[in-house]
């Protein structure tokens, strides 16, 4: 499993075998059964994670239902946009929608391993940078998007999520009931 994480940095940055092992040696891996909450809304959060294995789903309760937010699977990052200053609190849940792996992180760990080898603070702040991308381009795309560009969206650039997540997830996340996306389907079926 400690070879996805090397795989991963290395497909952006060639690595030396001393910044290899210092890496598989600060790594955690928490494993966790389909249905289980990595992170609940209100408790105190302040790590970061990498997902392994498995499909984490990020959701809000908003008057008594829950909204998926957001969907993790192999090779992405779960980061926390909140403080690091030992305050923070979760403002969403993260529950596993599978089998899971993730790598966990915090804020002391990666000091340690910048201050160790200063190259891994350049790489870090260029995930933090593409992660915070993503989310920019996820948000803008609840602003000016209709439900079933999102859904088109969802389509085209995870398609794999659509075949691992119930219905219900996919349609909360994209902003409408279940009912409404049953009709965009069937639109863009009939459309084919």
């Amino acid at each position: 499993m400690q070879d996805k994480l090397i795989h991963y940095f290395s497909k952006n940055t060639p690595l030396t075998p001393e910044e290899e092992k210092v890496l598989v040696d600060s790594m955690t891996i928490k494993q966790y059964k389909k249905g289980e909450l990595v992170v609940e809304e209100g408790q105190r959060s302040l790590e970061s994670f990498f997902v392994l294995q498995g499909l984490v789903r990020q959701f809000k309760w908003v008057d008594g239902e829950d909204k998926t937010t957001n969907f993790f699977t192999e090779e992405q990052w779960i980061i926390s946009s909140h403080d690091t200053t030992g305050n923070a609190i979760a403002e969403d849940n993260l529950i596993c929608m599978e089998d899971t792996a993730l790598v966990t992180g915090d804020e002391e760990k990666a000091v340690q391993l910048f201050q160790k080898f200063p190259r891994f603070e350049s790489i870090s702040r260029q995930i933090v940078e593409a992660s915070f991308r993503e989310q920019q381009t996820l948000m803008a795309s609840y602003i000016t998007d209709k439900p079933e560009q999102r859904y088109l969206n969802l389509m085209k650039n995870r398609p794999d999520v659509l075949q691992r997540v119930p219905q219900y997830d996919i349609a909360t996340f994209i902003g409408v009931k279940p009912e409404s996306l049953s009709r965009i389907r069937k639109k863009l079926h009939n459309k084919s």
